[in-house]
């Protein structure tokens, strides 16, 4: 996949990749902004699940380019799989969507509607000036969601020394520079650094996958239609203590990259940075639901790669430790 830093190389990138006129899917928020390049049309409604509505709108596109968070990439990963065109992400966010071909189908509530895979990865295009009106509490978020890309791919099953690398280099990134961002959100420095460490940690996510906080978060957003970010930054402390007694050096590895003898407490801390929720009950879900969720978790791919066995007992006890 080919990886560009700076909006003004868009057409290059595309040139490169023989694409002419793509398709843009991007959310109303952007539609103000030019592209600097010739687009095939637009695709407004992210998140959705018309996937064959949208899939029919790049009738006639080369090439689907995806700008945006989480939403928005899905969805292009949707109509990519669909069509089989290219897909060019710009993300606007630190979540990392665009280095997988997994994707999830969202309605306009953001509740799951379904997911798949077999996007077709062609190129990102990082530009930090498009994250600098990026609210705190999405910042934090997805940066959480990051590092717990990073965190997980240390001791997921499919763990590799490539992954390893990127992790950790995402990790450093990500712990040194989230806490300026807050600090100075409009700083073009500190976003770049941030949006590499969030870069590094896609990477990883591409080469190791999901272990069970992920499964927690997606769970638990699917059904609630809740932000994953802020999901990941609740359930990430916990999965990592339900893994340390298995996992004890790439927690450590973990600590160092973030600078701590305790990196357990460094997450919730930065996790807090957002001035969100960090309890599932400030989220509305409900104690009673714990038990299905928990059933739900365990059925997820990211569940089942954890290097430690979790029962669904196990994952209830863990949502309850969090609630």
């Amino acid at each position: 996949m080919i990886v560009i830093w700076g909006f003004e190389k868009l057409g290059a990138l595309l040139n490169e990749l023989d694409v002419e006129r793509p398709l843009l899917v991007a959310s109303k928020r952007w539609q103000g902004l030019d592209m600097g390049v010739p687009l095939a049309g637009m695709w407004s409604e992210v998140p959705s699940e018309r996937i064959a509505d949208a899939a029919a709108a790049a009738s006639g596109a080369g090439a689907v380019l995806a700008l945006g968070g989480g939403s928005a990439i899905d969805l292009s990963k949707a109509i990519s799989a669909e069509t089989g065109l290219p897909l060019v992400s710009i993300p606007t966010t630190y979540a990392g969507a665009e280095w997988t071909p997994y994707y999830g189908v969202r309605d306009r509530g953001r509740r799951m509607k379904g997911g798949g895979a077999g996007a077709n990865l062609a190129g990102v295009l990082y530009e930090p000036r498009l994250t600098l009106t990026l609210g705190i509490p999405e910042t934090v978020g997805t940066s959480m969601n990051a590092l717990a890309h990073c965190a997980e791919a240390l001791y997921v099953e499919g763990r590799n020394p490539e992954a390893d690398r990127h992790a950790l280099t995402g990790a450093r990134l990500i712990g040194i520079w989230l806490p300026r961002v807050v600090h100075s959100p409009g700083d073009v420095t500190s976003r770049t650094n941030l949006l590499g460490g969030a870069m590094n940690a896609g990477m990883a996510l591409g080469k190791s996958m999901l272990a069970l906080g992920h499964a927690m978060a997606q769970a638990l957003g699917g059904r609630y239609g809740l932000p994953h970010g802020t999901l990941n930054g609740i359930c990430l402390p916990a999965a990592l203590r339900f893994n340390e007694p298995v996992a004890p050096l790439a927690i450590q590895q973990l600590g160092g990259a973030l600078q701590t003898d305790d990196p357990i407490t460094r997450v919730e801390e930065l996790a807090r940075l957002g001035g969100g929720p960090t309890r599932l009950r400030e989220l509305d879900i409900q104690e009673y639901e714990l038990e299905e969720i928990a059933e739900a978790v365990v059925k997820r791919p990211g569940a089942r790669a954890n290097p430690r066995d979790a029962d669904a007992r196990q994952v209830e006890e863990l949502l309850r430790s969090i609630w």
